[in-house]
């Protein structure tokens, strides 16, 4: 049983109107009593359309690094982060940008027969589990990189991707792992990309009524959609490779016991 923790006080969060998703992650509680410290571990989706008020704000959380993990294809297409000053801009891909442009190109530009043969079915969410898989298992690298530089000097920390919703999410939920926060409070932050005022937002070439129509939306809905099934799916593949959360983070992620205390000390309370 996990201890009962006061509440934390509620902050309004920011009304930034560039960047999409942002939030800070303290107050998620651990499983042993205490809590993520607010104020280092932030998460938003892309900074390229960053207006002067936002690149403003976030420059005043006093950041170490920002870690971008798009790859050329999406800086490509939203363009380069806003650069903020004194702080590290570190790009570390989950994706590669050459697997699924044309997957991508169709559902930006497909009409809705092409979408239907595509994502139709249940394709659309199968493929977002298996990209989730394909993640934990092939990018324990990169998670590795995140952990280690963030357990040595990266923090304040904020992480995104394009959306901020599955390469930042997990990387998110990865961290938060570590620190031994309860799974059900790491669900309910990856949830709150659901929000509508978070959501990303669908670029289409057919932005008409018919290119955007209610049918559309439904079939593009599971890419764009934060889903506990694609979460759960990242944690069964950890149980199917690594046996449990401790195997994944020593042996996958070469997460020694010394470095996983630094991590704590740096982003907990207590």
């Amino acid at each position: 049983m996990t201890q009962q923790l006061p509440p934390m006080p509620s902050t309004a969060e920011p009304e930034l109107s560039g960047v999409r998703n942002f939030r800070d992650v303290g107050g998620l509680p651990t499983v042993d009593g205490r809590r993520v410290r607010p104020g280092v571990l932030f998460r938003s989706g892309h900074l390229a359309h960053a207006t002067e008020e936002d690149a403003a704000f976030l420059a005043s959380l006093g950041l170490h690094t920002v870690f971008d993990f798009r790859n050329a294809a999406d800086q490509a297409l939203e363009g380069p982060d806003v650069e903020l000053p004194g702080v590290r801009n570190v790009n570390i891909p989950l994706t590669d940008p050459a697997d699924g442009a044309e997957f991508w190109a169709m559902v930006r530009n497909g009409d809705l027969d092409q979408l239907r043969e595509l994502l139709g079915d249940g394709r659309a969410a199968a493929r977002m589990r298996a990209a989730y898989r394909s993640i934990i298992t092939e990018r324990t690298a990169e998670h590795s990189r995140v952990l280690h530089a963030v357990a040595s000097d990266s923090v304040p920390t904020l992480m995104h991707c394009a959306a901020g919703k599955d390469r930042a999410g997990l990387s998110i939920a990865v961290v938060l792992l570590a620190l031994g926060v309860e799974r059900e409070a790491i669900e309910a932050d990856y949830l709150k990309s659901n929000d509508p005022h978070r959501r990303y937002r669908v670029r289409r070439s057919d932005s008409s009524p018919a290119g955007m129509s209610a049918e559309v939306m439904e079939l593009l809905s599971p890419l764009f959609d934060a889903r506990g099934e694609y979460l759960h799916t990242a944690y069964a593949t950890i149980e199917e490779h690594w046996g449990s959360t401790e195997r994944y983070l020593a042996d996958g992620l070469g997460l020694a016991g010394d470095t996983r205390e630094r991590l704590r000390a740096r982003l907990l309370d207590g």
